[in-house]
Parts: structure tokens; C-alpha cells; sequence
């Protein structure tokens, strides 16, 4: 992630335009542009973004942070969807899978020992219901975190691995000095992990999967790593190097991942967030990110690009250049190192909100850029430094969330009999959508998101013109409405 990835062709490449854009069809066909409202009629409509949260579950850090009473989870949960409603926040990432453990019933993993203080131990509730359930309850988006190779963790070779799964043969792990892993090499092991998101996708409605940067481990936090040499001498034919070898493993494991999404649920959209840096992506963790979105494995491309503008070896504004002309066919939201501000052992730049609002804006000016992720969510709570207050005065306004993934549900229909009634927008719908209420102050001028509703009728006390179109469950939207005059 320290490695400075900029040349003369990034900095041209950070000045190109980019469109965003999606797959269309249930195998990941071709790609199509992101619907948008007519323009044609000179209405100028705000960018779409996806506003996402990380919530870390892995040692408890965000969530249940040490508490094991059921009551005192769901209420500190809760109060984070609160806070992220009132903020105008519309997508959570959630871990719920960090240690080859789960934050659900699993036939493959055992419960996560963050949630009872004992791994294997049923919490007595259905975990994953209730989030996703409170989520949607709000209008917020429910994205299944998951980590695809990691089991355990440890300090040293001086304490143990806790006990595998029974379901798990022990020929398909790795235990290296200090991190325990699915073996990447083993066809079985790329199987489990297919499986693993097939039951998730199955028993509960997600609406995405996500993988973080954890593919293989990188050896300056793994310690003494254990040898693959006798697994590329079994599994590498045709290979001339190991490295290629590496890569083509991890290459199966996605290909897997996106194909079993696409046949058993594909209104499920894909998401990986690679490390800031390309190169340490290619060349540490054997991630070949850019054939993986080239292929179109991956609805949305998430850069965790935590690291400063202007940094000398990992500058923000040369990764998000560089990522959005290496998506290809992913759609690109930002990952921003929230936990940095305020922190005193951070660069000067994080001691300001001027960062994020820099930040910000650049992401928002690259139009392969369809929103941004901040990690994570205690620090949204610990609102160092006025930060959160910032990003809720720069998400002032409702957003809309773009289409990305595969078009599956009916196509939204355009709203109809759309009039202001004394202080109020109404309007009909038909299917099951969700409405865009959209103003212009002046028809010449960019329009802003009023609200984003399952009602059919808004209160109104502006001055100017109104439209109102319909999002389906894929966030497809419809063609505008006339505009209507208040």
C-alpha cells in the first residue's frame, strides 16, 4: 500500500472523464450505460452515490465492541442506523464474516465469538435477520462483508489456533506464524468458499456481497510464512512461474464467487475493496484487480484510498486516477480513512476537514465515480475534529443510489398524474418502486433530491419546478415526470 504508483500517464489519466457504467442480463453481458432521467428536455439532474459505511465486526471494533447482552447489540445498532438515516447515509457493509466464522447459523463456519464471547455459541436471536431487517426498515442498503480466507489470527506461535470447524479438512488450511488461512491453492477450498456465499445469499436478502483486501497474506504482518512450494508443484502445471500461478488461484476464487451470485441470486451486486496500491495488490496479495473487473467479475470497484492528496508514495489523487481508468466494466466508489481524522499521529492533513471535502469533491468530479465509502463506524460516533458533522453538511441533500449489478426486476414505469396540491407534490406509481422527488429552482441550472420515498406524496415549500421519477429494486429509475410548478 506505501508504494508510489504515479508516472506522467497517471496524471493525464486523472484530468479523463469517465462514464460509469453496468452490466445488464443475468450472466454479466454486455456492458450498458447507468439509466439516467432525460436530459433532453435540458433538465440538468444531480449525480448519483451510493454513501456507504464500513462496520468491522473482527474483534468486535465497531460492533457489538465487547457487549454480549442481546438487548444492548440490537439497541447499539440501532443507534447506528439512526445516526447514518439522519446523515443521508443509504449503504451499510457489514462483516459478517472475518474469521472463518459467522454472524448467522452456518453449516460451514461457526458463530463469531465477537457476538457471545464464545466462539460456536448460538446468540440466542437471528443476527443477520435483524440487521438486515432494521436496515431496510430505513431505506439503508445491507452489503454481506465477507473476509475469503482468513480463520484466526494470533500474536505468535506461542498460542494456538482455536479448534477448526467440523466441517473443514484440515489439509485445506495454511498456519503461518501469525494468521491462519483457507489454502488459496486447493480447488476444494476455492468450492467452500462459493458455497459459504451461496448459503449466505440464499437464507437472507442482501443486497450485495463484499470482499475486502484479504486474498494472500501479505509476510510482513503474517510473520514466517509456510512454503507453497509443494502445492505449485502439484496444482501449477502450465505455469512457468509461481507468481502467475498465485494470481490464477486467486483469479478462480473470484470467477466463483461472481458466477455462483449470478446462478443463484443475481440481483446481488459484487463488491471488492482492494488495497490503495495496484502494485502491492498485484504483487503481495497476488490480486490481479484490473482482470478481475476487466471480466466484468466485479459489479463495483471500492479502492480503500485512506492515504492523503499529495502523499509522496500513495497519493489519493493518483490511486483514484489510476483505479477509475482500471475498472473497465466495475462501477467505482471511493473508500476514505475516516479513522484518520483527528488522530494526532496522522499528517497534518487529517487534522482539518478540509481533506474530506477535497477528497470528496475529486471523487465526485471522476464520472466513473458513483459514490464513497468511509471506514468506519465508530469513528462517524466519535466525530473527532467536527468530522462527522462535516460529512453530514456534504450530505446535506438525499442522494440516489446508482444501478449497478444486473437489471432483474421490471423495468420502473414513469410516474403519472404528477400535480402540487397547496403545500403538497403528489403523484401515482404502479410496480414495486420507490419515487425520486426532485426541484429545480431554475430549469437551468442543476436540479437536487428532495426526497427519496415509498409515499406518493411530498410536502413542498420551495419555490420553482418539481419532477418525480421511480427506482426499482435494482436501483434502475425511470424516466422523468413533466416538471410541475409550485
Amino acid at each position: 500500500m506505501k508504494k508510489i504508483v504515479s508516472k506522467l500517464a497517471l496524471f493525464v489519466a486523472a484530468c479523463l472523464v469517465f462514464n460509469s457504467c453496468s452490466k445488464s442480463g443475468g450472466g454479466g453481458g454486455t456492458p450498458t450505460p447507468e439509466p439516467e432521467p432525460p436530459v433532453g428536455d435540458g433538465l440538468i439532474f444531480p449525480k448519483k452515490e451510493m454513501r456507504a459505511v464500513w462496520m468491522t465486526t473482527a474483534w468486535g471494533i465497531d460492533w457489538p465492541m465487547g457487549d454480549y447482552s442481546q438487548a444492548s447489540q440490537k439497541q447499539k445498532y440501532i443507534q447506528y442506523l439512526d445516526k447514518f438515516k439522519a446523515m443521508k447515509v443509504n449503504t451499510i457493509f457489514f462483516q459478517v464474516r472475518a474469521m472463518g466464522d459467522a454472524y448467522y447459523s452456518s453449516a460451514y463456519e461457526p458463530w463469531a465469538t465477537s457476538i457471545t464471547n464464545t466462539r460456536g455459541k448460538d446468540p440466542g436471536y437471528d443476527v443477520l435477520k435483524f440487521m438486515i431487517d432494521e436496515a431496510h426498515a430505513r431505506g439503508i442498503e445491507f452489503h454481506a462483508w465477507m473476509n475469503p480466507y482468513r480463520i484466526a489470527t494470533r500474536a505468535n506461535t506461542g498460542s494456538t489456533y482455536p479448534n477448526l470447524h467440523s466441517s473443514i479438512n484440515a489439509s485445506w488450511v495454511v498456519s503461518h506464524e501469525k494468521i491462519q488461512i483457507y489454502n488459496p491453492a486447493r480447488p476444494e477450498v476455492r468450492q467452500r468458499i462459493s458455497d459459504i456465499v451461496k448459503e449466505l445469499i440464499t437464507k437472507y436478502d442482501v443486497d450485495g456481497v463484499h470482499l475486502d483486501d484479504y486474498f494472500y497474506p501479505d509476510p510482513s504482518s503474517a510473520g514466517t510464512m509456510v512454503s507453497d512450494q509443494d502445492d505449485y508443484k502439484t496444482y501449477g502445471a502450465g505455469f512457468t512461474n509461481i507468481e502467475n500461478w498465485r494470481r490464477d488461484n486467486v483469479d478462480k476464487a473470484i470467477k466463483g464467487i461472481y458466477e455462483t451470485i449470478v446462478a443463484t441470486k443475481p440481483a446481488v451486486v459484487f463488491s471488492i475493496s482492494p488495497a490503495a496500491s495496484k502494485d502491492y495488490n498485484f504483487k503481495t496479495l497476488y490480486a490481479d484487480v484490473a482482470k478481475w473487473c476487466q471480466q466484468g467479475w466485479v459489479d463495483v470497484l471500492i479502492p480503500q484510498l485512506y492515504q492523503e492528496i499529495g502523499n509522496k508514495s500513495n497519493d489519493f489523487q493518483v490511486n483514484l486516477a489510476s483505479w477509475s481508468q482500471s475498472a473497465n466494466k466495475a462501477a467505482v466508489v471511493i473508500g476514505h480513512g475516516f479513522y484518520k481524522f483527528g488522530d494526532a499521529t496522522q499528517p497534518s492533513a487529517f487534522q482539518t476537514t478540509l481533506e474530506l471535502e477535497s477528497q470528496l469533491n475529486m471523487a465526485k468530479r471522476n464520472a466513473k465515480v458513483v459514490g464513497s465509502a468511509m471506514y468506519s463506524a465508530k469513528y462517524i460516533t466519535d466525530n473527532k475534529i467536527g468530522i462527522t458533522d462535516k460529512l453530514t453538511s456534504l450530505y446535506s441533500k438525499p442522494a440516489v443510489m446508482p444501478f449497478v449489478g444486473r437489471a432483474i426486476a421490471a423495468a420502473p414505469i414513469k410516474p403519472t398524474n404528477v400535480r402540487v396540491e397547496g403545500g403538497q407534490l403528489k403523484w401515482a406509481t404502479s410496480g414495486n418502486v420507490k419515487s425520486v422527488v426532485y426541484y429545480f429552482s431554475d430549469l437551468k441550472k442543476e436540479g437536487e433530491v428532495v426526497a427519496v420515498t415509498s409515499e406518493q406524496s411530498v410536502a413542498i415549500d420551495k419555490t420553482g419546478h418539481y419532477c418525480v421519477t421511480t427506482i426499482n429494486v435494482d436501483n434502475q429509475e425511470s424516466a422523468a415526470s413533466a416538471t410541475v410548478q409550485k
